[in-house]
Formats: C-alpha cells, structure tokens, sequence
C-alpha cells in the first residue's frame, strides 16, 4: 500500500517550494497507524525529538489516525520517494515514547501472526485519552492556619485525616473520613481546607515490601529462592511452576513479585479469566497491604486511562489483567506471570489471532526478564519444553498445610446409569446425601450451560437451531429464553412448535446446570443450593459476592460450569461430582484428551484443600479411556508422556506446525471454490501439507458460511513467513473473507 496521497493542493505546493529550496536535508520517519492496515507509511517530521517509539497522530486517508513511529528520524534523497506524496506528522503526544522492547513486541507479533501491525498497535493504544495530558484537578490538604470554627464529629474526622499534611481530591477525602461532599465544601469555603492544582488521578497505592511473608514449606522455599535469584538477575529464563492444585503456586510467584518490587521494577500477571482476579486481589493484598492495578474488559474508560499512564509512568507496581494486558507499555517491566499457564482462554480467537501465554514468553525475551508459567495440569507443549531443558521446571508435588489430593473413582454410567430422565447416577446421589448429612459443601460439575443443549418437537422430530448459525438453541429457563451461544440470538420459548404449530410440544434434551439443579432440588429440598455459570455473574464483583457465600458455608451445593473450576479455595468442600466426564471427548479436537484431562483435574483440585478429605466423582461411559485412568489413578505424567508420543508420531504440536485459514461467504458453494482458488495459489514446498478446503463443524456464523484450510509443516519451519508470502497478496472477491490463524486452538 502507497503512503496516503496528499489531499491539500496548498501543501503540495509548499512541498515543491521546500523542493526547491533544497530540503533534501528533510527528516523522515516510518510510522505504523492504529487501523488493520498492512504497511508502515513515510511521513515528514516536522516535529521535535521525534524518536523510534513516539506516539503521534498522521494524516490518513480523509482522517486523522493515532500512529507510532517504527524508525529512527532520517535524511532521504530526493529519489527515493515521491517527496510531493509525503504528508506532515501533525502532532506528537507527549506521552513518554514507548520502549524499544514494546516496539519490537508489536511488530514482532504482526509478523508472526500474520496480521497488520496497525491492527496489534490498536491494542496498544486502546485509548486514545490515555496518551492525552491526564485532567488537572484541584486538590486539598489542611491549611496551616486554622480559622476558627466549630467543629463537628464529621468535621474533627476530616481535619484528623488531612493533618498528615498529604493533598487529596475531595471526593477521596470525603470518602476516607466518612463524611459527605457538602462537609468538605464547608471546610473549603471557610479555609480550613486549601487547595492546588494537580493530576485528578492519583498514583496507585505503593505496596508494602514490609509486611510479613507467609511461611514457605521446603518445596515452596526452593521454587521462590530460585525465582528471585533470577529475576534480581534480570535476564531472561522461561520457569515452569508445576504444582498440584493446593500447593501455593501463587505465594511462590508472589515472592517473585517482590523480589522485582524490591529492585524497583513492574511485574504483570496474566490470569485467563476476569473472576479470578478477585481472588488473586484478596491475596496480594494479604500480601502487600494493597490491591494491584487491573487491566479487564470490565473495568469503566476511566479506569482504563489511569492504568495505561500508571503502567507507562511506571507507578504501578504490579498489573493483574487477563491477556491484553500484555501490550501495556510498562516503564521498567521485570517479570510477567502466566497463572494457569494452559488455560484455552488465553487464545484470542477474534480480530487478532494470538496466544497469550506464547505471546508473553517473547515479550520477556524481548524485554529480557524471567517469565514464570504457573499451572497444576501444565500444557503438552510447556511439558515438552520442560522435558527439552528450554524450561526450568520447579516442582510443587504436596499440598501446601499438609492437605491431602483428593481420592478419585469412576462411576461407569453402563452399570450404575441414572433413572430414567434423570442424569445423577446411584453412586453419586449417595455420595450427595453422605456429604450434607456431615455438614460438607459438594460441588456438580457439568460444562454446559442453561438447562437443555437441544429443544426438539415431539410431534414432528423438528429441532429448534440459530437462525444465523449451525447450532442448537439452548434453552435458559432462569431467563425463559431459547439462546445461541455461537452468536448471541435469543428468542422466547415458543408455546407451539415453529415447523408444525403443535401447541405445547417442545421438549428439552439432554442437561445444562440448570436441569441439574431441577433434579438435586427434587432429591434434597431442604438443602441450600446455587448455580453458577458465565450467563448468570455479571462482572468480577458478583462473582466475587458469590464465591464468598460458598466460603462462608451459605450453600451445601453447588452446581457449576468451568467457571468454578479453577483457583478457588472453599475449605468445607469435600466432594465433586462430575455429571458427564465423556463431554469434552467429542469432535475430534487434537488436544481433547488433554483438555479434559486438565479440566477434571483442575475442578476435582477443588476438594479436600483443608484438614477434611476429598474425594472425586466421575460420571462416564468409558472409564477404560486413557484420560479416565490417568484421573482416576493419578498418574499425570504418564499420561502426557503418553499424549505426547502420539502427537509426535502424527508429528502434531508441540512436535509440528499448524495454520488454519478460515473462510467465510454468504454462499457455502463460493466458499469452498474460494479455498481451492487458494490452495492453487499455494507457494510449493516439500515441507507444506495442505488439507481442504473442509466445512467447519459450526459450518453457518452470523449468517456467513464457514471453512477451513488446515496447513501442516515441521516443527522448525517458518510457517508465518510461508502464510504471507502466499496469501499477502491475496484479493479476496467480492463477499468472500479469510483469516489466518498460526497455531490454531479451535476448529470449530
């Protein structure tokens, strides 16, 4: 793509004068623009100190966009470009220039995942407020003559506050004090108060390195000595803290953290799901006296702003955030943490197509500082990377306090199956009733949300699917709602079958949490009994509010979707019953053995983390599959050696490459011609298997017809430089889209 064309006919004018007046001294830059473009774009600077790394707005097109400048200022010949084209950076914010390891970052992942620099700017400039001068606010603190004036209680708690001598808005300051806003008026309007000009945004609080550690056992005391030695280093190493569920992971990293603190450097922690940073909230603030600076999709603009400056100025200290946080422009970054180091979520599966956890391990190397990858069930791929001496592996193999792992046992549904209609099985109802008659909390396990995945006519056979995908409704009857979970849509339950107009003929197959909970209400009515699913918490707030009425013994049992199952502590739970265990088995996913695995691991990880034992339930139909034995007997290890030894012998990650194209076109017949146009097109080489083009198993999204490409090369092939030297320059026709995905997780 050409640089935008001028569109003022004066300063093309003006360009040719200074042509003429010999501006082939003219400084240049290379700049990339926040917008999904591919290409960095010349343009003049007429600016000050404009260095690799500055943030400044451009010309684009017919707008003005937010761009970043990728090189150093330089003299071009006149030659070289087409001078009269070239426009004037228009303004650069003052905002410190972000560091060379950011730069790089960013243009380091445009390449790797074949997508426009611009577009991995946009997350980097997520507000274009935050790189604006922050509002100035007046604020105030205790004058040091005091006229005189009667003083209330309220007033006394203010002016015994503000006597530290510290200036504070008067919003904090009523808030401290207890008090409302028109006290403090008062105080300002009589002079107790006075008042000057400054930032409206207070730093974040500094943590307190003094406060007393928790104790460490053996195992813990190695792993965290380790992990300060290097980063007080401050070179870069890649750690893998494997641990068993309960064995303090996090007070480990935590030690980590001040170790980084001390030196005076910033550390992030990337956590996969936004309810999580609650819990690792109350713990670090246990820790240090004070809550880090968070980074989620649900915190307000505000919020936003304050943290993007505190992390480019360096004030915050530690960031807690899921996995954008990683493009934060720190000031002086010196360790990142990647907690459930195997969660799927941190694999971005719209717009920009990354993995956070491999994402986060370039970035320390680029910023050369220690990388920590903590999880209880580690990745196939950072297994065999610990097995390959690329990782150091640190092991937690008890857990912490002299708690107990949990006992498992499967209950094969081909014996023992429910009633018919029902879904919990003899063996587990009984468990169910032993726990509450001993005053123990239970948890069901069932990955599924609402009450029914399928509603079905019993008149005609007619199944009731998204109008715009190739996915059931799922019925929700807390909301009374039919609901793709694909795209969103819902709709009322229908009183007559839509196809045949039967009244009264839907029917609902198959389980969701809230048809558990139907069945537990029948067999136990005088328990206390919850369900907690991502439809249902609103927010880390709600689901924080929820999770401390289980800790605090306020349910008996709850019935839950992954959301519960992992990183949380209820020391009354003792048993977890998993009400399908086959369910992540289906669809022929490469990681679906290790998936399960890892999710039945983690959620059975919630039992038995205090004095009291636990024990685990899994409801199967194959408990002589290789995932169930391995839950069943605990034998972890062997079994990823053994996930592992078929992986490579198919040469599949970790042990191969992988990219995935996905097609979308509003006719499913134009698609898959497109993908063999496509595959035509493909650069020869040896190395490249291409399969396809293939109808992806969600085959209709939003009302566009989807498929796949699947690319497939070794393990040391250059997969990204191969992807976009065959399909940069690729024009797709008219209603047709593609998308590339390197190191594809879903191939839904």
């Amino acid at each position: 793509m050409q640089p935008p064309a001028a569109l003022d006919n004066a300063k093309e004018a003006n360009t040719r004068s200074a042509i003429r007046a010999g501006s082939e001294e003219a400084s240049f830059v290379e700049v990339i623009v926040a917008t999904p473009v591919a290409g960095r774009f010349t343009y003049r600077s007429n600016q000050k100190h404009l260095e690799r790394g500055a943030i400044v707005a451009v010309p684009f097109g017919r707008r003005s966009e937010l761009g970043l400048v990728v090189s150093e200022p330089s003299k071009v010949a006149l030659g070289d470009v087409a001078a009269e084209r070239i426009r004037d950076v228009e303004h650069r914010f003052e905002t410190p220039p972000l560091k060379a390891e950011l730069v790089d970052f960013i243009l380091w992942v445009a390449r790797y995942t074949c997508s426009p620099p611009g577009g991995v700017l946009r997350l980097v400039l997520r507000s274009r407020g935050a790189i604006e001068p922050p509002p100035l606010a007046t604020w105030y603190r205790r004058a040091e003559t005091l006229p005189e004036l009667r003083l209330t209680p309220s007033r006394e708690r203010v002016l015994a506050i503000a006597s530290d001598g510290l200036a504070r808005h008067p919003q904090a300051l009523a808030e401290e004090a207890g008090v409302s806003r028109a006290v403090i008026k008062g105080l300002i309007a009589s002079g107790v108060l006075s008042g000057e000009l400054r930032r409206a945004d207070a730093p974040p609080p500094k943590p307190d390195l003094l406060l007393n550690a928790p104790k460490l056992s053996a195992a813990q005391e190695h792993a965290a000595s380790t992990l300060k030695s290097a980063v007080e280093a401050n070179a870069h190493m890649t750690f893998l803290l494997d641990g068993v569920t309960g064995s303090g992971k996090t007070e480990v990293y935590l030690e980590a953290i001040e170790a980084a603190l001390k030196a005076g450097r910033q550390a992030l922690v990337l956590v996969p799901e936004i309810a999580l940073t609650q819990q690792f909230l109350a713990r670090f603030e246990a820790r240090f006296g004070c809550p880090p600076t968070l980074w989620h999709s649900d915190i307000t603009s505000l919020e936003r702003r304050k943290a993007w400056r505190a992390a480019t100025e360096g004030t915050a200290s530690v960031v807690v955030g899921a996995r954008s946080a990683l493009f934060l422009p720190f000031a002086k970054l010196g360790l990142i943490v990647v907690d459930e180091e195997h969660d799927q979520s941190y694999k971005q599966e719209d717009v920009l197509l990354y993995n956070a956890r491999d994402m986060a391990i370039v970035r320390a190397r680029l910023a050369g500082v220690p990388v920590i990858l903590a999880s209880a069930t580690p990745s196939l791929e950072s297994d065999v990377n610990a097995r390959a001496g690329r990782y150091k592996r640190l092991s937690l193999p008890q857990r912490h306090g002299g708690a107990h792992e949990p006992k498992v046992a499967t209950i094969d549904l081909r014996r023992t199956p429910p009633e018919r209609g029902k879904f919990l099985s003899p063996p587990l109802v009984a468990a169910l009733r032993e726990t509450l008659e001993r005053k123990e909390q239970s948890l069901l396990f069932l990955n599924r949300r609402g009450y029914a995945p399928l509603t079905i006519c019993r008149a005609c056979g007619h199944q009731l699917v998204s109008p715009h995908a190739s996915t059931w409704l799922v019925e929700h009857r807390f909301l009374n709602r039919l609901v793709c979970h694909q795209t969103g849509f819902w709709m009322p339950k229908p009183d007559k079958c839509p196809a045949c107009g039967t009244p009264d003929s839907l029917v609902a197959c198959g389980p969701g949490v809230e048809r558990i909970e139907e069945e537990v209400r029948a067999l136990f009515p005088e328990a206390r009994i919850e369900v907690v699913s991502s439809d249902l918490l609103h927010g880390p707030t709600a689901a924080q509010q929820f999770f401390e009425a289980m800790r605090a013994g306020e349910i008996d049992i709850l019935i839950g979707t992954q959301i519960v199952a992992k990183g949380h502590h209820f020391p009354n739970l003792t048993l977890v019953g998993v009400v399908d265990a086959d369910l992540g088995l289906t669809g022929g996913d490469l990681r679906a053995a290790e998936r399960t695995f890892q999710l039945l691991h983690q959620v059975g990880g919630r039992a038995g983390r205090a004095e009291r034992p636990g024990r685990v339930l899994l409801q199967t139909y194959m408990p002589e599959a290789p995932v169930m034995r391995a839950l069943a007997s605990g034998e972890r290890d062997a079994f990823l050696l053994e996930q592992a030894s078929e992986r490579e012998a198919a040469m599949m990650p970790p042990f191969g490459r992988l990219a995935s194209v996905i097609l979308s076109g509003r006719a499913e017949a134009d698609t898959l011609v497109f993908g063999r146009k496509l595959i035509e097109a493909a650069p020869q080489s040896d190395q490249v298997r291409i399969f396809g083009p293939a109808v992806a198993p969600i085959a209709l999204v939003r009302g566009r017809h989807r498929a796949r490409l699947l690319v497939k090369a070794p393990r040391n092939f250059n997969l990204s430089a191969y992807m976009s030297a065959w399909l940069d320059e690729m024009k797709e026709p008219a209603g047709l889209r593609f998308q590339i995905d390197i190191d594809p997780y879903s191939f839904l």
